[in-house]
């Protein structure tokens, strides 16, 4: 249950929806604002920490709202949606929401995504760490050095550059489009299988278990998200 109290805007037509929802997150802790369409959603953004998006709102989209978004708003947005195409996904995602979760989606999955997304929030505004440890793995990103169990593991630039954007970008899920014009450059669009192929190297070297990735996770058809506190 957070320290703090922390606001979350839910946004979604259906009442049932936003009756199911708001008992819960106010069980975890949270204060809950709702809104039931896209005017209503924009008008109550300024003082939510975290925003639950439906897409499919019977006044603006989903993704209007999104764009619609004023630049200083802070809230992390989470979509919430029935929509489960791929391109849905990364259209929602490289227009500024930080997670997406499809619907229906497990109550203690959704709990963990706005966790991790305020873990997120509780940095900005401070000094980005040049060290991360998570359990045996060591990443220091001024001194290009990573170590797993004491050991030092060799990373190509290119490997050490994709990682260090991952892990910047802990817990969130960033897509191919994005990591290939971090890494790559913006001419390097459509060229997914530059970050697949370097993923895999990646996880061979950084993981346990390979197999079975503790950090290194596939979302399937859109990207990958580095996970900080598997």
């Amino acid at each position: 249950m957070p320290t703090t109290q922390h606001t979350i805007l839910v946004v979604d037509d259906e009442p049932a929806i936003r009756r199911f929802l708001t008992p819960f997150l106010e069980a975890e802790g949270y204060a809950v604002r709702e809104a039931s369409n896209g005017r209503e959603a924009l008008a109550a953004c300024q003082d939510a920490d975290v925003i639950l998006l439906d897409l499919g709102l019977p006044d603006l989209d989903g993704e209007a709202v999104l764009q619609a978004l004023p630049p200083w708003n802070r809230a992390r947005v989470i979509v919430l949606s029935v929509r489960g195409r791929e391109q849905d996904k990364v259209r929602a995602l490289d227009l500024g929401a930080s997670d997406y979760l499809t619907k229906p989606f497990g109550l203690a999955e959704l709990a963990a995504r706005i966790r991790a997304l305020l873990r997120r929030e509780g940095a900005l505004g401070q000094e980005p760490p040049s060290q991360y440890v998570f359990g045996e793995l060591v990443i220091d990103l001024d001194g290009h050095v990573v170590r797993r169990g004491g050991a030092d593991v060799h990373l190509t630039p290119t490997e050490f550059k994709l990682l260090a954007f991952l892990v910047r970008h802990g817990d969130k899920v960033v897509t191919h489009g994005q990591l290939l014009k971090e890494v790559w450059g913006k001419h390097s669009q459509g060229q997914e299988h530059y970050v697949r192929i370097h993923v895999h190297k990646l996880r061979q070297k950084i993981e346990k278990d390979p197999a079975r990735p503790r950090h290194l996770h596939t979302e399937a058809g859109v990207g990958y998200r580095f996970v900080t506190t598997a």
